[in-house]
């Protein structure tokens, strides 16, 4: 590909990443003045320990902070502004964010609106946050969502069942704090949805019209990464080799698709998760190879390279034959890490994908897609996700 037009790339977030990298929490809380921390977090978290290591770390250095663990799958929106009051009640200045995507999202939009008015509805799409939030630090538990520096929070409203995207440079966190041994304990259907969902973002940024030099780049590690070692983490979740790469792939799945945003799974992902409560990253990888069925003619390159970076046998194939066998190398890990699950498993019929396929029309994300859908064609893919795979052309 030629790269012909004007692009930029903004990482407005610092990282420190590696085994331990959270006993130097406080030190970063001081760096950026913050007096009095709100620690952010979920029931789950806290009950396999890992938000007492980052208050033991806290209290060691005398710095005082108070706990929000009201968070929950899909995190509503008024959690958001819940937490915020509680911030805002007990003098804290600076959020932390410790958790999978639902924490790190919710923490990240406490911190835009303890400095911005209103309500957090008030910032749903991209660039209305008028400036930035109180400093954030993203100390994530899971590789998957990449939340720790996206500029995207994904919140539910639970009264209308839909999901809602703040999108915004301001919504990103001062520090993403990365540590690769607070993921050890993830069980393996988790370790598997959400690498599945890294994977998601790394190949949609990769093959979508919006791609450029830095992200493809990015996108290609990514999958590198995860094609070495999703399996590794799912059958030995205390292999720190395996959690290291899959936590570094999550973060530089989320640099790729920072500037370059997604394809027609994540579409499809918000409101399938909004109206039959399916985990993000479940729903993700069901769709993922389906997507990938249809969008092949949208990018026949850029696929085969993919099912070259699986290890894929593709020498001497014609090209499309060639860019077919990324889907399959991803219909086998999905598989290889036991999420076997269709929609049709999750309560999905066919009387609602008239509303499922005109909710996903409505993203983004369909505006980069390789592929130009029609409705229809958003119904086709998911009747074959439904089943469990079908020939799309």
């Amino acid at each position: 590909m030629l790269w012909n037009r004007i692009f930029k790339y903004e990482l407005p977030t610092a990282i420190e990443f590696g085994n331990g990298a959270v006993r130097n929490l406080a030190d970063h809380v001081a760096r950026l003045g913050g007096t009095k921390v709100l620690l952010v977090s979920d029931p789950g978290v806290q009950k396999a320990g890992m938000t007492e290591r980052l208050t033991d770390v806290l209290e060691k250095a005398g710095i005082p902070y108070v706990i929000y663990n009201e968070i929950e799958p899909d995190p509503d929106i008024e959690g958001v502004m819940r937490g915020k009051a509680v911030a805002a009640a007990e003098g804290c200045d600076l959020i932390v964010g410790l958790g999978g995507g639902s924490s790190l999202d919710t923490a990240k939009a406490i911190g835009l609106m303890l400095v911005n008015g209103g309500h957090i509805r008030d910032y749903v799409g991209n660039g209305k946050v008028p400036k930035k939030g109180a400093p954030v630090i993203a100390v994530p538990t899971t590789a998957g969502t990449g939340s720790e520096l996206t500029i995207f929070s994904v919140l539910s409203d639970k009264k209308e069942k839909k999901k809602l995207s703040v999108g915004s440079v301001y919504n990103c966190p001062d520090l993403a704090l990365c540590d690769p041994e607070l993921t050890v304990s993830l069980p393996p259907h988790v370790t598997a949805a959400t690498g599945m969902d890294a994977l998601t973002h790394a190949l949609e940024s990769f093959v979508n019209k919006a791609t450029q030099p830095i992200s493809e780049a990015l996108s290609i590690q990514s999958m590198k990464l995860i094609a070495r070692s999703l399996r590794v983490a799912v059958a030995q979740g205390d292999n720190l080799d395996a959690r290291y790469d899959m936590l570094m792939a999550s973060l530089i799945a989320a640099m790729a698709f920072n500037p370059t945003r997604l394809g027609l799974s994540h579409a499809l992902a918000m409101p399938l998760g909004a109206h039959f409560g399916i985990p993000h990253g479940t729903v993700n990888a069901i769709l993922l190879p389906e997507v990938m069925q249809y969008n092949l003619i949208g990018n026949l390159e850029k696929f085969k390279l993919i099912a070259q970076l699986f290890g894929m046998p593709v020498e001497g194939m014609p090209l499309p034959e060639a860019a077919e066998q990324a889907v399959v190398a991803v219909r086998k890990l999905k598989t290889d890490v036991g999420i076997t699950q269709t929609l049709s498993d999750f309560g999905v019929t066919e009387d609602s994908l008239d509303t499922i396929a005109s909710e996903a029309m409505n993203s983004h994300n369909v505006l980069v897609n390789p592929r130009k859908p029609t409705l229809e064609d958003f119904k086709m893919i998911c009747r074959a996700a439904m089943r469990g795979g079908d020939a799309i052309r």
